[in-house]
């Protein structure tokens, strides 16, 4: 559920047929290389597949992809004005399941994000100066710029433990496609 991207968005073409183009992306990679790649289905048959960030050409514009540690970045259809519609994350897919959360609960919809957003920050506000502690002990950096201290020490499973909040915390983000910069810092 986690470990795989499906969306999809239905287009006429210009002859009026409408045909569904559905976007994979499994975030593991392939089994062949690793690499993660982006494959676009047309009604149901691959049409397409490319590493990321990647564009793919359909009728009236072109479909963007793109992705961070967490998850989809970016999956927008793009027509020729300029405007984007974002695609349709499938129904049992995690991105569909959040989805429906929001659309069904948006009160608790509206939790959870925050919630998420403030696992994320407390995470980095937690963890970045302990990090920066720890390098500035590197005898080269130590000797030009000198040394910090960290105004948060913690014991090694309190740290482990707001880590993963923070992942966890990005994790939710990705599925709702929220995640920035910041995300990829907390991990």
């Amino acid at each position: 559920m986690l470990s795989r991207s499906l969306r999809a968005i239905t287009l006429r073409s210009a002859d009026g047929t409408a045909s569904t183009y559905t976007v994979d992306v499994r975030h593991g990679g392939d089994m062949t290389d690793g690499e993660i790649r982006a494959r676009l289905y047309v009604n149901g048959a691959l049409q397409s597949f490319a590493k990321m960030p990647t564009r793919f050409p359909v009728p009236g514009g072109h479909i963007e992809v793109a992705i961070t540690g967490f998850g989809l970045k970016r999956c927008h259809y793009v027509r020729a004005d300029g405007s984007e519609v974002q695609l349709t994350p499938d129904p049992a897919s995690g991105e569909g399941r959040r989805a429906w959360l929001h659309y069904r609960h948006p009160s608790v919809s509206r939790l959870i994000g925050i919630v998420s957003t403030l696992l994320v920050v407390i995470g980095l506000g937690v963890e970045v100066p302990q990090i920066i502690a720890s390098l500035s002990q590197i005898p080269p950096i130590a000797d030009s710029i000198g040394t910090f201290t960290s105004p948060v020490q913690l014991p090694l499973q309190a740290n482990l433990l707001i880590g993963l909040a923070a992942v966890i915390g990005s994790t939710e983000r990705a599925l709702r496609m929220r995640s920035s910069w910041i995300d990829e810092l907390a991990s």
